[in-house]
């Protein structure tokens, strides 16, 4: 069992920053990838960025690819998100998920721990 929990969401203006962490626990959570999703009311969840448990690889979607920067601490076993040049379409319910693989993955239907989202608003 793992626990997500993510924090460090808010308002800010455009091409401002924010940087978003997830803390884990459980015995085994450094084990698992974890990976980025947001979600607009009215639209689909989407894949935002993913990290491998070793943190030695990481992908990115093309909407976010070159502002936003996945890490990972696993002595804290937290895992942040950078985001920097926020735009307004941006701004979404961002959360963090957990994924025992051996390769990272942009499906949210894979991932088998949530955490409970934090909201990024980026006004204009």
């Amino acid at each position: 069992q793992v626990q997500l929990v993510e924090s460090g969401g808010g308002s800010v203006q455009a091409g401002g920053s924010l940087r978003l962490s997830c803390a884990a626990s459980g015995r085994t959570s450094n084990n698992y990838n974890i990976g980025w999703f947001r979600q607009c009311p009215g639209k689909e969840r989407e894949f935002v960025a993913a990290i491998t448990s070793s943190g030695d690889v990481t992908i990115y979607s093309d909407s976010v690819k070159g502002r936003f920067t996945i890490s990972r601490d696993n002595a804290k076993t937290t895992v942040y998100l950078q985001m920097n040049s926020l735009k307004p379409e941006d701004t979404a319910v961002y959360y963090c998920a957990a994924d025992l693989a051996t390769r990272l993955r942009r499906s949210g239907g894979w991932y088998d721990y949530w955490g409970q989202g934090t909201q990024v608003t980026v006004s204009s």
